[in-house]
């Protein structure tokens, strides 16, 4: 089966692809370091013919609200176009987990907009939204950084590593469209401020972390539905502890 992963260069895009491949699809790594751009439109005729099904993992370069809103809408309507000329059979897109929940951020509006021109397409899709990824803790911590002082809340969280949510995405595009949303998570919650207090415990960072009910997570107010997934996400098998002790002994290593 010909498969086209959009982003396939990115953090999990590059997974995606390794999976895809090592399952024995031909698998076209698109994104415009390959030639492949969806908002020019450059290379997209080519990439997508005789391509079965699409998978979308691209993200925006830029995150102010505008440019961002333009990048995944422009992005959106170019691909999906191709997509109906080329007869693509599947569509997959990933997002994130509380998009509509999350609304007071350009970013997930931009996010909601993405998942609008999908559903109003006439291509058979799956959006699977995850949660955020372990991988995210670091700038988390940096982005709530004030002098040596960590303020996040205690806001609950089910993160999930990139690797799983890479297996995830891949699974699905091989099985038939849902036209409709799954959720993958994972294995178990945490509050944001005990998931920040850990990585920097691991990481031996002297900063310290403060719990502060009215910090923000990116700008927004959050509470115990805002990142969680509702009642039958698709679980992840990789726990936080293990991710960490893993990385911390790679960073050892080097």
């Amino acid at each position: 089966m010909k498969i086209v992963v959009i982003g396939g260069s990115g953090l999990i895009g590059s997974k995606v692809v390794k999976h895809l491949t090592q399952q024995g699809h031909e698998v076209v790594a698109a994104s415009p370091s390959t030639g492949v751009n969806t908002i020019t439109g450059e290379g997209l005729t080519g990439a997508l013919t005789g391509a079965q099904v699409v998978i979308d993992v691209a993200n925006a370069p830029a995150w102010d609200d505008q440019a961002v809103l333009n990048f995944f809408e422009t992005s959106g309507r170019n691909l999906l176009t191709a997509e109906a000329a080329a007869g693509v059979k599947h569509h997959v897109a990933l997002s994130v987990v509380g998009t509509e929940r999350l609304l007071s951020s350009g970013y997930f509006r931009a996010k909601m907009a993405q998942e609008s021109l999908i559903k109003a397409s006439s291509i058979p899709y799956t959006i699977v939204r995850a949660t955020q990824f372990f991988e995210f803790v670091e700038g988390i911590a940096k982005a709530a950084t004030e002098g040596q002082t960590v303020r996040v809340p205690a806001a609950l969280m089910q993160p999930i590593v990139s690797d799983d949510v890479a297996c995830f995405v891949a699974d699905i595009a091989l099985e038939k469209p849902t036209n409709a949303m799954i959720e993958v998570a994972g294995p178990e919650p945490i509050r944001q401020d005990e998931l920040v207090r850990q990585y920097l415990d691991a990481t031996d960072d002297p900063r310290t972390v403060v719990t502060d009910p009215s910090a923000r997570y990116w700008g927004i107010a959050l509470n115990d539905q805002s990142l969680t997934p509702g009642s039958a996400p698709r679980l992840g098998r990789t726990r936080f502890s293990d991710w960490l002790n893993h990385t911390v002994a790679q960073t050892v290593a080097h």
